[in-house]
């Protein structure tokens, strides 16, 4: 756990959240400014800054993340399909530095995801 990091506070229970699952590997809760009907967070306990930090060792994880998120599209109801999406790094507009997929759904998204400049 890194100290100073919200996700790491969040997976420790020390800063509450509202859960939609929890195991040993990953946590999934809902996200506080929701993009869309349905915004859930999934993120590692270990702690992971970005994508750019994935390596063979720790890449099982972020499989067991996925198998979450077809878990949960069940459970909520997202039968005509949903969106993960991870930001990566400052120009990928990440901004907490801790490994974590924005799964939406609820309604038919558009593309692309942002205006092109």
């Amino acid at each position: 756990m890194m100290s100073d990091c919200i996700f790491c506070k969040i997976a420790a229970g020390e800063i509450p959240s509202t859960k939609v699952y929890e195991d040993d590997i990953v946590l999934a809760f809902k996200d506080l400014e929701p993009q869309a009907p349905t915004h859930v967070l999934l993120i590692p306990k270990a702690h992971i800054a970005s994508a750019a930090e994935i390596t063979p060792e720790n890449s099982a994880l972020v499989a067991h993340i996925f198998e979450v998120a077809a878990k949960l599209a069940k459970e909520l109801r997202l039968d005509n399909g949903f969106r993960v999406v991870n930001n990566c790094g400052e120009d990928g507009m990440q901004s907490v530095q801790h490994l974590h997929f924005h799964m939406l759904g609820g309604k038919k998204m558009g593309w692309p995801p942002y205006p092109a400049n």
